[in-house]
């Protein structure tokens, strides 16, 4: 039986043994890669799949696969601010007294799309691109929310975004009505990279139990289909890995690039303490910064009750005023909406260091996390609920 897979392909001329385990390394790593990155999309059976994997230049096979949204948790529409007044998360994070906006710095949204006709948009340079087949603009309001923490302008009387001096937004719509698959995920990322992007957020997440019934709906059993199913998600993890570590690897001759992605809202434990999920792919992809959620309370800062455990820092993620289609705000919260939080930090540190030095992926990542801060937190927090803690912006 022939099925979709993805095909992560380097020069001829590259070390296949870099790229296995997930990582890049060596003094050989950049003049090898140099040559360049292809990703195909190919129906293909087993036997051709054990074919390509010998091939010396084939550095990951995956099937294409179900993804989703990691949909917020509530969703609010609000009115015009009556005062000048700055949204709780920018100021959570610093940015409010931060020298930096994101100028000369490139962020690419991979989400449903965006109203580029906001008023939160106005005057930037958006370059859309639509990996669903139906079209440009967002019916969802999602990739708008979160573009809008990210660089949305002042608006009326209200602040939204984080680093509002971004000036070249790439919007990738990877994420349509039925959701989409890992194959529009990893050419959009692709895309993004070739065309400049310093920062790739992304709040979305790989639908397990849509792949499952996707193969009983194509004639297998359910537990070899959930055994399929597993075997499918583990070669995803794999391809994202290697893809992640590739596109690190092209900074000395293309440009740096972050990748910031939701930890996801599985946890439940407003149910149970104990009722807790691991940061879920692609965010738990080697080199991805994974991002938890966390929400205001009287006595500080705590972790979001559906906020996935283990990720690489948090940012604010409960009850987040951003830009919504059709213009005005709503009010949302996730892992979706901390993302975009860190997505901007990451553009504010990304232009401070081109300041003074030359911007790379490792000095970026370190920043970033290093930012991370429990103050202003409640007491008694796993750390390992928060990871680093929460991003702050650099100040002067």
């Amino acid at each position: 039986m022939k099925e979709k897979h993805i095909i992560l392909r380097i020069a001829r001329s590259a070390t296949r043994d870099l790229f296995l385990g997930g990582a890049i390394a060596g003094p050989r790593a950049t003049e090898n890669v140099a040559a360049g990155l292809a990703v195909e999309i190919e129906e293909i059976d087993r036997n051709r799949i054990s074919t390509l994997s010998r091939l010396s230049d084939v550095v990951a096979i995956a099937p294409a696969i179900p993804m989703k949204l990691i949909k917020p948790v509530s969703v609010e529409a609000v009115k015009e601010a009556a005062a000048p007044e700055v949204a709780w998360g920018v100021r959570a994070v610093g940015a409010d007294t931060s020298p930096y906006t994101g100028s000369g710095v490139v962020v690419a949204v991979l989400d449903t799309g965006i109203d580029a006709s906001h008023p939160a948009f106005a005057g930037m340079s958006i370059i859309q691109n639509d990996f669903t087949g139906e079209g440009s603009g967002d019916q969802h309001g999602h990739g708008t929310h979160c573009a809008g923490t990210i660089f949305g302008r002042n608006t009326g009387n209200r602040r939204i975004g984080v680093a509002p001096g971004v000036e070249k937004a790439l919007i990738g719509k990877v994420l349509g009505a039925e959701g989409g698959s890992s194959e529009q995920i990893v050419s959009a990322m692709q895309w993004a990279v070739e065309n400049g992007a310093n920062v790739i957020s992304m709040s979305l997440g790989m639908d397990f139990p849509g792949l499952v019934k996707q193969l009983i709906d194509s004639g297998f059993p359910a537990e070899l289909a959930t055994s399929r199913a597993l075997e499918s998600y583990r070669t995803n993890v794999q391809l994202f890995d290697r893809l992640v570590a590739l596109i690190h690897s092209q900074a000395s001759f293309l440009q740096p690039t972050v990748i910031v992605a939701a930890a996801g809202n599985e946890s439940e434990r407003n149910t149970n303490p104990d009722f807790e999920i691991a940061v879920s792919p692609p965010a738990v992809a080697d080199g991805v910064i994974s991002v938890g959620a966390l929400g205001e309370e009287a006595k500080g800062l705590s972790v979001a009750y559906f906020s996935n455990t283990g990720p690489t820092v948090s940012g604010p993620g409960v009850n987040i005023i951003s830009a919504q289609p059709g213009g005005g705000f709503a009010i949302m919260s996730g892992t979706s909406m901390a993302t975009p939080h860190v997505a901007g930090v990451a553009a504010l540190w990304a232009e401070k260091i081109k300041t003074t030095s030359v911007l790379s992926p490792t000095q970026l990542t370190a920043r970033l996390i290093g930012s991370g801060t429990t103050t202003g937190l409640i007491a008694g927090i796993d750390p390992f609920d928060i990871g680093a803690g929460l991003v702050r912006a650099p100040q002067l």
